[in-house]
């Protein structure tokens, strides 16, 4: 006989007492104004600002290039209706969630939703801030200090329980140590970064003209997170990997399922590159990627850098999956089947809870029960390890 609902809420409370449970991958639909409310006065009508381009919310720059649709990207309606596959596209942001974009209706739908805390991903500027490069070269760094500045203040109010990522100036190396600094001082507690600075003219991030910006995130403890699709490479994977002959629902569901691929070639580099070993205390996240292709990952890499890298202790002097454990965490959500064996695999330390909400993806409207049926049994310990204090430790959040 299945529980009944109120059986299944007593489960839940039960098994997540005394746990502050921290969702380390979420999204803010940016208000309309968050840009021309904070710009000064001679940007104002240059920064980016929705428009009706042909009865439709439009984001425009230089007051009148328009850069696509001006929407809530969620997949949840104002009624808590779930949207299945493009008609969330359609969605205007009266007609969606208030917990999308309002920091009150956020909280309260995280009370609701037994979460403590989130971390918070952007919308507009791309995952990764790849969207900088549509944006024209004397407004970049203006736009993306407007954004972290408003993300300080939400961070401030909403009590320290939203932790926005600082969206570095990734096309220019020396601004983003500075960004890095500055949005440390105004208590930001990590750095989201574009994942392919190399396809517009920067070295590779493994290139030690880097290393001053590893430095000064080893230094201050600001964890380095790659979100999935957060290039223009990634997100344009996403919709040329999918087969022509696919419908277009077909194409999303593939396209949601597979970008993980590019994060797993953002951390291999990253775990064959030096940069962990020349940084030991350095710590790097994939966001939005899952956890069951970890293990099988980590082993290819071991086996292949003994078989075909004699010169190895040049360069590294641990193996892959040993820096993996000592520096790089990686988020779950869906994964049931899979993930007590990326746990026994793993370990439980550098695992961390997710529900992307609210995009296409997410963990709506049980966000708590889902997992939980993939770790039905685990010691509470660990559970509280991976819903809570891994990431608390990762993000210098006291729980």
């Amino acid at each position: 006989m299945a529980a009944t609902p109120q059986q299944a809420d007593a489960a839940l409370r039960k098994a997540f007492a005394g746990i502050k449970v921290i969702d380390t991958d979420t999204h803010l639909s940016e208000p309309f104004d968050l840009w021309t409310s904070r710009a000064p006065a001679k940007f104002k009508d240059r920064v980016p600002q929705v428009r009706e381009i042909k009865g439709k919310p439009t984001w425009v720059i230089n007051g009148d290039v328009p850069l696509g649709g001006a929407g809530p990207v969620s997949v949840i309606r104002k009624n808590g209706e779930k949207i299945r596959g493009w008609g969330f596209a359609r969605l205007r942001m009266e007609e969606a969630h208030p917990g999308c974009f309002d920091i009150k209706e956020r909280l309260r739908y995280m009370d609701e939703s037994g979460v403590w805390a989130q971390i918070i991903y952007p919308n507009f500027l791309g995952f990764g801030g790849q969207r900088a490069t549509q944006l024209p070269e004397d407004l970049r760094l203006l736009c993306f200090q407007i954004y972290n500045d408003a993300m300080a203040e939400l961070q401030q109010e909403s009590g320290n329980r939203m932790f926005p990522m600082t969206m570095l100036p990734w096309w220019d190396i020396e601004l983003s140590v500075k960004e890095a600094i500055r949005c440390h001082k105004m208590g930001l507690r990590g750095v989201n970064m574009n994942n392919h600075p190399q396809s517009h003219g920067l070295p590779d991030l493994g290139h030690r003209d880097w290393d001053r910006l590893w430095e000064v995130c080893s230094d201050l403890n600001l964890p380095v997170n790659f979100h999935i699709g957060a290039s223009d490479e990634s997100a344009a994977w996403f919709a040329s990997m999918p087969w022509p002959s696919l419908l277009q629902n077909q194409k999303l569901a593939l396209g949601s399922a597979m970008l993980f691929i590019n994060n797993a070639g953002v951390l291999s580099n990253l775990l064959y590159s030096g940069v962990l070993e020349r940084f030991p205390k350095l710590k790097f996240t994939s966001v939005e990627s899952g956890a069951g292709w970890i293990p099988f990952l980590l082993e290819a890499l071991d086996y292949q850098l003994e078989q075909e890298v004699p010169e190895v202790s040049e360069v590294l002097s641990m193996k892959p999956s040993d820096y993996f454990r000592r520096q790089i965490y990686v988020c779950f959500w869906f994964e049931r089947a899979g993930l007590p064996a990326a746990i026994q695999a793993l370990g439980a330390d550098n695992l961390m809870y997710e529900t992307d909400f609210p995009h296409p993806t997410c963990l709506y409207p049980a966000p708590l029960s889902y997992p939980l049926e993939g770790l039905a049994g685990i010691d509470h310990d660990v559970l509280r390890k991976l819903t809570s204090t891994n990431a608390a430790k990762l993000y210098s959040i006291p729980v």
